[in-house]
């Protein structure tokens, strides 16, 4: 028996609760993926995952949702997007479905179109672009591509239909910051009060 029973995939990672990324699962993946319970995988790429993982799901009753190819490159004319903006509006608003969770997201690489997704993930969660880029770089390394960072920082995210059933962490994070805009605007609001009241004893003294 080998010292480390459970395997990752590569670039595996755990984007919020319920929700995880990785590349392309092989055989040797699945004992590690079954911890998970998954309940949905998410392909991002046109290619399918290896017969072992698709008995695998068929075992374990997850679904395979395949966006596939004619969401996945953009349409005519020819345009340095690297995907369709249809790929990641369908992709954010499954991620965003609370009743196919727990789900993982996969493509080939892990980090292409799964980078994408998940970098205009964080930016409709409000994350500033700096902490996108890192969090895109760290699984994409020496293999990143600035058309990628393009792609997510102009993302139209007016696009993307929030689904009813949103899970609680997005709940609670949109909640969080509605409250510290709320906050932000009271202290400004008061800061300008108290900068008149200050002018105001001046004019009389």
């Amino acid at each position: 028996m080998p010292p480390y029973p459970y395997t990752p995939p590569e670039q595996f990672g755990i984007v919020e609760k319920g929700v995880y990324r990785s590349d392309m699962l092989q055989t040797s993946h699945l004992p590690f993926i079954k911890q998970l319970h998954l309940k949905t995988v998410l392909v991002l790429c046109p290619e399918l995952p290896t017969r072992p993982a698709l008995n695998f799901f068929d075992e374990n009753g997850i679904k395979l949702i395949h966006l596939g190819l004619p969401t996945w490159k953009p349409t005519q004319p020819p345009s340095w997007r690297p995907v369709s903006d249809e790929l990641v509006k369908e992709g954010l608003e499954l991620v965003l479905n609370y009743s196919i969770h727990p789900v993982l997201v996969m493509c080939i690489s892990g980090i292409h179109e799964t980078g994408i997704v998940i970098g205009c993930l964080r930016h409709l969660q409000n994350w500033n672009f700096s902490s996108i880029v890192t969090e895109y770089r760290s699984y994409a390394s020496s293999k990143a591509r600035y058309m990628n960072e393009q792609f997510i920082e102009l993302y139209d995210l007016d696009l993307v239909t929030l689904p009813s059933n949103l899970p609680p962490w997005f709940v609670e994070q949109q909640k969080m910051l509605v409250s510290h805009s709320s906050g932000l605007a009271s202290c400004e609001f008061i800061g300008k009060d108290e900068k008149l009241e200050h002018l105001s004893y001046r004019f009389f003294d």
